[in-house]
């Protein structure tokens, strides 16, 4: 850097002191610099600082102003500590080093030391250890200022506390919500493996060519349910996980092929588009109809399930009715019900409207459970 010619030693010092002062402090403006700045504190000065988040817009100039103020006095420290260090260590070797060439002047600071040879200078030998825990004390006493002035710079204001909060709920709703997808998913397959199972069981004799479907069913929707567990506990250890497509409502035809393999007689209708349902609601719809086929599974009787999907009117309409079994009892106690409670949270997401419970009428005198799940589909206020 150059300074007119005309200038006095002191202020080309002070020209270039102030300008570097300016390019270091604007090194704190970009917003991606703050939280490098955070990370790089937490790992070198020990500090535990939270990393901040999508900050608001009034928090955001505020908190770059002061991460630039950070970085001046951290690269003040740090080069007055690297230089009173290097200093320190370089007297550290060379007194030993001309008491051992026969002794001689050295220049220290605006003076001169002499060290004599022989025993005369075996002082000399002394000054490697106090230079190298002067700059061991120089070095702890840099990062502790440091690791002082980091939080009140560096440490979240009540804005970027509240922003943190709030992405941390976002990010512990999408965990909730992959720890629903994993229950649905395996929950189904469970299901409907034990009953082909039980049904391959029984027809192996009598009918090798049915047992052989059912068992390839098996090994499909349990091939299907493991891509589905490796997908969701890799996003929750925060690792890469294997890309696996959201089923939607165009993978319906499988899912009641699957449930008709388990043995059971499904009857489906369907009105509408169901091609033009939006993805969010399709995939979700999905998944509530595969709960509530497994439920019927679990828990019902394997005749008598009947499935409408109607979408019109803006809205599309889930309705699964099936019998209950002979030993089966409608309780409002006991055992968490999990699959009705994600498919009311996932309903609820979008606004709609589900009810679930025994059926008014009944048929041949056996009670039916009849599950009503009505998603809009436009935009979700």
């Amino acid at each position: 850097m150059s300074a007119p010619p005309g200038w006095p030693l002191p202020g080309r010092i002070a020209g270039f002191t102030l300008a570097l002062v300016v390019v270091i402090a604007g090194m704190g403006v970009p917003r991606a610099a703050r939280g490098w700045c955070v990370t790089l504190a937490n790992r070198l000065l020990g500090t535990e600082l939270p990393v901040p988040a999508a900050a608001s817009p009034r928090s955001r100039w505020p908190d770059r102003v002061r991460t630039a103020v950070w970085l001046v006095p951290h690269a003040a420290v740090g080069v007055t500590a690297t230089a009173a260090t290097g200093a320190l260590v370089f007297a550290a070797v060379i007194f030993p080093a001309v008491w051992l060439d026969g002794g001689g002047r050295i220049a220290v600071l605006w003076s001169h030391v002499t060290v004599t040879a022989g025993v005369a200078g075996t002082w000399s030998l002394l000054i490697p250890v106090l230079c190298l825990l002067l700059a061991a004390y120089v070095t702890a006493a840099a990062a502790m200022g440091l690791r002082l002035l980091a939080p009140v710079l560096l440490d979240h204001r009540p804005a970027e506390r509240a922003a943190a909060a709030e992405e941390r709920a976002r990010l512990l709703a999408g965990r909730n919500r992959l720890a629903q997808e994993l229950h649905d998913s395996i929950g189904h397959t469970l299901t409907a493996s034990t009953i082909q199972a039980a049904v391959a069981g029984e027809l192996l004799e009598r009918d090798p060519v049915a047992a052989r479907r059912a068992l390839t069913s098996i090994e499909e929707t349990t091939r299907a349910a493991m891509d589905d567990l490796d997908h969701v506990l890799g996003a929750l250890r925060e690792q890469q996980a294997p890309t696996a497509p959201a089923r939607t409502l165009a993978d319906f035809g499988a899912l009641v092929e699957s449930v008709r393999q388990a043995g059971a007689l499904l009857e489906v209708t369907s009105e509408g588009s169901l091609d033009r349902v939006p993805a969010t609601v399709s995939r979700e719809a999905y998944r509530i109809v595969q709960e509530g086929l497994t439920n019927a599974l679990r828990h019902g009787a394997k005749a008598g399930i009947t499935l409408r999907v109607t979408a019109r009117d803006g809205l599309l309409e889930l309705e699964l009715v099936n019998l209950v079994g002979g030993a089966a009892r409608f309780r409002r106690g006991g055992r968490p019900r999990h699959g009705l409670d994600g498919i009311a949270d996932r309903v609820r997401l979008l606004n709609g409207e589900v009810s679930a419970g025994p059926a008014d009428d009944a048929e041949g005198g056996r009670a039916r459970w009849r599950l009503v799940a009505r998603l809009p589909l436009g935009p979700v206020r």
